[in-house]
């Protein structure tokens, strides 16, 4: 269970507190045990000492209390020279700071190099390959792209969408594009079953519009014909003619109607790649479709149910991964894995845009940590810097204490023995 933010935010504050008021009782306690020791050495010598660890130990305490405070603050209110450190230097502080950021993170070169040791890809495939089953991570992600998504209006969104598709299928000439697709498919063969169904399909409507035949043979033949009752039988004729068609072209992949087909569709192909008029006729159909109401309607639908989709999976990140999608993100994450090449080029695009980010946002990060902190009171600083290494600093004081005392003690046994 992770801490809440108050928690984390006190404990940090609580720590120093707790450090200074260890270091403040020693020095309280070597100052009570000097007066001890100094009102019975008399009596008893060997308190000697007692006395000068004691008074060696207050005077370390003292001085380094006195530098720790000095840092923050002036020593009891008073206004004695090249203390207050902090609160008066802050200004110089975020320039420095600010210095360090830009000359050791943010020169494009030096961020080229640290992410040449960076393996992004090799990290986005692990983690899609064996995602953990919940974490800090996931939760977080999937709750931000969640509350994105709520809070994005519907309404402009999605006209948003619908415009940014119908702009980008009106910039596209799909006439070359159908062309060349056309061409690829006749090339590879793959046009023949597209055939094979336009051939099917026609024998399947001649075999339901059989009574459409004759009603259209009896309406236009003459009275003669229709007296003698041949219009039964040329109705007759016609479909047996036709249902020979079909077959014999299902039949043999080399009729000449299929050729001819062929032939159609081959100077379709080139048309559409190379004759203006024909492209002309093409993007005003495909104008036409974009902006009918029905096909943006259409559009729009996609996007909701996308959107729909992916709060779906962003409220239950854990089911999402469970189904097809999750399935594609891990193969994914396989292929991030083992393709070296799409490794290489995914590690080439994150190390450019990050060096491109130092390179144009570089001085902005360095100018908003600078007025940050220029922009911060005194008070406020020295708070967040006190909070931040205070308690090691009372360390330095309780250190202090007792390597002042220990040399005291030294010095008093010297001064004994000689």
């Amino acid at each position: 269970m992770s801490p809440s933010p108050r928690f984390a935010a006190t404990a940090p504050q609580n720590g120093y507190r707790r450090m200074r008021a260890v270091a403040t009782l020693m020095l309280v306690a070597m100052a009570a045990l000097f007066f001890a020791a100094n009102a019975w050495d008399e009596a008893y010598p060997a308190l000697g000492f007692v006395k000068a660890f004691a008074e060696a130990a207050m005077v370390g305490g003292l001085a380094d209390w006195f530098a720790v405070t000095a840092l923050f603050r002036h020593p009891l209110g008073l206004p004695i020279p090249h203390t207050a450190i902090i609160p008066r230097n802050k200004d110089r502080i975020g320039e420095t700071l600010a210095a360090f950021l830009r000359e050791n993170f943010l020169i494009p070169s030096v961020v080229a190099r640290r992410m040449r040791s960076v393996d992004v890809a090799g990290a986005m495939g692990r983690f899609l390959a064996n995602p953990a089953p919940e974490g800090r991570m996931r939760e977080g992600a999937s709750r931000l792209l969640a509350d994105l998504l709520e809070s994005l209006d519907q309404e402009r969104l999605g006209g948003m969408v619908k415009a940014a598709i119908s702009a980008r299928i009106q910039t596209i000439e799909i006439a070359p594009l159908l062309g060349k697709s056309l061409e690829a498919a006749m090339t590879e063969e793959r046009h023949v079953p597209i055939l094979d169904a336009i051939v099917t399909w026609a024998g399947r409507t001649l075999d339901a519009n059989e009574d459409l035949i004759r009603d259209m043979v009896h309406q236009r033949a003459g009275w003669i014909v229709k007296l003698a009752g041949l219009d039964a039988k040329l109705a007759e004729a016609i479909i047996d003619g036709l249902r020979r068609l079909s077959i014999d072209m299902a039949l043999d992949e080399h009729h000449p109607l299929r050729a001819k087909a062929e032939e159609g569709m081959a100077r379709l192909a080139a048309g559409l790649q190379h004759d203006p008029e024909l492209r002309g006729k093409v993007e005003v159909w495909k104008n036409e479709v974009a902006s009918n109401p029905a096909v943006t309607d259409w559009v729009g639908g996609l996007w909701e149910n996308t959107r729909a989709g992916l709060l779906r999976a962003a409220r239950d990140p854990q089911a999402a991964m469970a189904g097809r999608f999750g399935e594609g993100l891990r193969q994914m994450g396989e292929t991030l894995q083992q393709d070296v090449r799409l490794k290489r080029a995914l590690n080439q695009f994150a190390r450019r845009a990050v060096v491109g980010a130092a390179a144009t946002y570089g001085a902005g990060i360095v100018k908003l940590v600078s007025e940050t902190v220029r922009g911060w009171d005194a008070r406020t600083i020295t708070g967040r810097l006190e909070n931040a290494v205070g308690k090691d600093l009372q360390y330095i004081r309780v250190n202090g204490t007792l390597v002042g005392g220990l040399v005291g003690l030294a010095i008093h046994v010297v001064e004994v023995l000689t």
